[in-house]
């Protein structure tokens, strides 16, 4: 295919002012030859296993990025969700684990490492409730670690009683971090129907149906999507606007797929999917929440912005699965807050409420993301925002997620800055009607009728 100058300027452009880039190359490893009863010889296997199968990724992504001169933002490692490997583990603290994938992670210089993880939307092991109990003591005491657990999924239910204590988990993370502006609540999510492909972290794991190693890409590019809209002319209508997207999203993924192949070829290990989300970052430009505003909201938040953005999610997967046979894991328009700038400006402009939010996961990828909420918050109200989110994606049939930082010692209207990709968050306000019995019921709420597929 002849390549025109007009392309190739396009798409240094792309790069140097609109922030183009692959947002992750993780790869995923199997970690199941690594069980034993004991934690400290688990943990040394699963380092040894990292550190082999992970050596060349770092210095494959950086040849990678100087040749096609398209920034690889971050290089990162998901595993086998650590409580399907610690069934026969005596000890009930699995944090030494953690520990181990966190100093393998350095070894080979990944930015994070995902899969500190238990999939309990129907019932819970005892492995799985000794990883759950471990994971505050485990992101406290990790730098790169990411953990996750899936309490609900279409097929099942909602597990409530592991949502409950989950919620209490994420405060418990929050306080072990508070020197650390809580970032133990954000190193960790909460999943229904969580994906066995997702590169993106923190709720990246190395599902059971993958080879035992497959190279997972994510691609971004909200600053190319904003610019191209920002050249329409006011009066084009939404069809020209989805248009423009669709063809924005095509040229995104294709870049991504070439790097994707590449990456895979090098490697020696299997090329799995390309997540073509819009993955915001706190620079000014790169976000989603001005794609909407260049769609024509007033402000992020307001009225016509989940519309907007059903829009926008609809033409990304559209235009970007034309570009790749291999489209997966979440794919489509990310919503966290402190990682946009535009968001951030809408929550401290009071724009943007939880409760919208909640609204635009309905629509978007994955869920309630990167949010601060005051250090007090309750357990029963943190579980009702979970339940919710869950609700969501069990009734639609979709991934929803809730990534919350309780900010331990602060209220509506003061920050955590978490630097960085991350950005900062500021303390958005929970509604305090949460009550109690609810919380406390338990049980498995029981799936919906389009559960019943076959």
């Amino acid at each position: 295919m002849q390549i025109t100058p007009a392309e190739v300027a396009e798409t240094l452009a792309m790069v140097s002012k609109q922030n183009l880039d692959i947002r992750t190359i993780t790869l995923g490893i199997n970690l199941r030859g690594c069980v034993d009863a004991d934690v400290d010889a688990l943990a040394r296997k699963v380092y040894d296993r990292m550190t082999t199968a992970a050596e060349h990724l770092v210095p494959t992504a950086e040849q990678l990025e100087r040749e096609f001169g398209i920034p690889i933002v971050n290089k990162r490692i998901s595993v086998t969700p650590i409580a399907e490997i610690c069934a026969a583990v005596t000890t009930d603290d699995l944090s030494p684990i953690a520990r181990a994938m966190d100093r393998a992670g350095a070894e080979v210089g990944v930015d994070f490492v995902g899969g500190f993880s238990a999939l309990v939307h129907k019932g819970a092991t005892r492995a799985d409730h000794k990883l759950m109990d471990s994971i505050p003591e485990a992101l406290a005491t990790t730098d790169r670690v990411c953990a996750s657990v899936n309490v609900g999924s279409t097929r099942a239910g909602i597990n409530m009683d592991a949502a409950y204590l989950m919620a209490g988990i994420v405060k418990r993370a929050a306080e072990l971090t508070a020197d650390r502006q809580c970032i133990g609540a954000g190193k960790l999510v909460v999943f229904c129907n969580a994906v066995e492909d997702n590169p993106f972290m923190a709720g990246a794991f190395h599902g059971s149906g993958e080879a035992d190693e497959v190279v997972n890409v994510g691609v971004s590019g909200p600053g190319v999507v904003r610019a191209v809209l920002a050249d329409l002319p006011k009066e084009a209508d939404l069809t020209t606007v989805a248009e423009a997207i669709k063809a924005t999203a095509f040229k995104i993924t294709r870049a991504g797929e070439l790097m994707a192949r590449e990456a895979s070829r090098r490697l020696g290990v299997q090329q799995g999917i390309l997540d073509l989300s819009l993955a915001p970052t706190p620079a000014e430009g790169d976000s989603v929440a001005e794609i909407l505003e260049a769609i024509g909201v007033g402000q992020c938040g307001g009225p016509g912005t989940t519309a907007a953005l059903a829009m926008l999610n609809d033409a990304v997967k559209k235009g970007g699965v034309m570009a790749s046979s291999s489209v997966g894991g979440l794919s489509g328009a990310f919503i966290p807050v402190s990682e946009d700038a535009g968001m951030i400006r809408a929550a401290e402009d009071g724009a943007l409420s939880i409760e919208k939010l909640e609204a635009m996961t309905c629509v978007c990828s994955v869920g309630l993301d990167m949010i601060a909420v005051p250090g007090d918050t309750t357990q029963e109200a943190i579980f009702g925002i979970i339940a919710d989110e869950c609700a969501i994606g069990m009734i639609n049939n979709k991934t929803t997620a809730v990534r919350l930082i309780p900010a331990i010692g602060k209220q509506v209207g003061d920050q955590l800055d978490f630097g960085g990709l991350l950005g900062y968050a500021p303390v958005m306000p929970v509604n305090p009607h949460a009550g109690t019995v609810f919380a406390h019921r338990g049980g498995r709420m029981p799936a919906p009728l389009n559960s019943l597929k076959n």
